[in-house]
């Protein structure tokens, strides 16, 4: 029985880590790598393994840094299934089609402006091939992957039908617990249920992204949106926000909603620009089982939580490029949420110079993006291969965030501090991983390590 990190060690994107027992071999997430372009390229074209050796994938949950290489392992030869939750497949057949058709646009678009394009990854016969191979699963269903081999899901909290992954592996008369908890999301989610308590598990793979932080209170975010929005009413001016498509924008639009209710939100046209926002957003109402009480609560009177009087969502391409000329004030939410492709780009392109706008970023930058180079402070950034002058306001803004912060993370793994023998930190940076380390330390783990891309270890 063996474990390997091929992805998100000691960075918070590519999630991959594979699982070895029984001369199977089992993927834990396919995400695609986010940082600087060239490596990002390198590390997505290039599978650290051959895929037609792979048997079976068990993805914890959509976002593109979990879930966007799957069609990449599919063009390569994997013919074994992906196991998900119901809402997780769902999401994936928007997001990876989305995937695929903004890398084909995003290479049209170069070429048409004579730069260099590459090829896409993937293409949207392979994410067809892709969703074929899909096997959903109930949460909290223990079912049989491979003989020896035995899985479930169990509610992560973090966006629609997301999971911490348990796996029971017996070989030679042993067996182990591996728990995988995917992204861990808060106590209280705004949507959706809170994490489940995480069973025994004799080896845990955690996540760490906040683990150096604690979330300010989320009243604070309500408070920085409706001041945003005051002040662009003043200036005349655009409030651009990149979220991801699927979970930020969907509590966003819900935040704002509630505050529409309250007389709390400023008469200002809000835009959400993104079809696949759109899409998924329809893909969250098809599920009202992964709610939470509140908000099945709210739906007896409130049919629709993502949907108010001044907010409008566009689709085509000519409805985003009238945005450009729309005079302010102006709010527009649009992907991706480290502004490193979509139609968010073309946003920026046309706000950033402009002191009367402001950019306000949601969440984790992972290191190499574009949004995290706003906000670290530069003065000049590179968009679609042009260089700008970052004159706009750009703010941060880290409540709305959908990871458990250092205490809460504590605080859910908290039950199987006694049991484990060993806890794996993955899917943050060094310096974030060490605080958390020291933290768990001080709480009474044993044995936390930090894994490097590539470690192998004997379970």
């Amino acid at each position: 029985m063996e474990l390997t990190f091929y992805g998100a060690a000691q960075t918070v994107t590519g999630s991959m880590h594979l699982v070895e027992c029984n001369g199977y071999r089992i993927l834990l997430d396919c995400g695609l790598y986010q940082g600087r372009r060239a490596e990002a390229s390198e590390r997505n074209r290039t599978l650290p393994f051959e895929a037609n050796t792979i048997d079976a994938v068990l993805l914890s949950h959509a976002h593109i840094d979990h879930s966007g290489n799957l069609p990449s392992l599919v063009k390569h030869g994997f013919r074994g299934l992906i196991y998900a939750t119901a809402a997780t497949r769902d999401l994936c057949t928007i997001m990876l089609a989305d995937s695929a058709n903004i890398q084909e646009s995003d290479a049209r678009f170069l070429r048409k402006h004579g730069k260099d394009a590459v090829e896409p990854l993937y293409w949207l016969d392979d994410v067809s091939r892709t969703m074929e191979l899909f096997h959903t699963v109930p949460y909290r269903r223990r079912f049989i992957v491979f003989p020896g081999i035995e899985a479930a899901f169990y509610d992560a909290g973090h966006i629609l039908g997301s999971a911490a992954i348990m796996i029971w592996l017996t070989e030679t008369g042993r067996q182990r617990r591996v728990l995988f908890t995917g992204d861990v999301g808060r106590p209280s989610p705004a949507i959706l249920r809170s994490p489940d308590r995480p069973p025994y598990a004799d080896v845990v793979i955690s996540e760490s992204t906040y683990g150096g932080k604690i979330h300010e209170p989320q009243e604070r975010s309500t408070q920085m949106l409706r001041r945003l929005i005051e002040h662009i009413t003043n200036t005349q001016g655009k409030l651009l926000i990149p979220a991801f498509s699927v979970g930020r924008t969907q509590n966003l639009v819900y935040y704002l909603d509630q505050m529409h209710k309250r007389n709390e939100l400023p008469k200002v046209p809000v835009v959400v620009d993104s079809p696949l926002s759109l899409n998924a957003t329809n893909v969250y109402r098809l599920h009202p089982e992964c709610f939470n009480s509140s908000v099945r609560q709210a739906l007896l009177s409130d049919p629709d939580p993502f949907g108010f009087e001044s907010l409008r969502y566009t689709r085509s391409v000519d409805e985003s490029k009238a945005l450009n000329s729309t005079r302010g004030p102006l709010v527009i939410i649009s992907a991706s949420g480290m502004c490193e492709s979509g139609r968010i780009l073309h946003h920026l392109r046309n706000t950033i110079e402009d002191p009367a706008n402001v950019v306000l970023l949601l969440g984790f930058m992972a290191e190499h993006t574009l949004g995290r180079r706003l906000a670290d402070g530069a003065e000049r950034v590179r968009i679609l291969g042009e260089e700008f002058r970052v004159r706009a306001q750009v703010k941060q803004l880290h409540s709305m965030s959908a990871h458990a912060d250092q205490e809460e993370l504590t605080a859910y793994l908290d039950s199987l501090r006694d049991q484990t023998e060993i806890l794996f930190l993955v899917h943050g940076e060094p310096n974030s991983q060490a605080l958390m380390a020291s933290r768990l330390k001080k709480a009474g783990w044993k044995d936390v390590r930090i894994p490097s891309r590539g470690d192998r270890v004997e379970l």
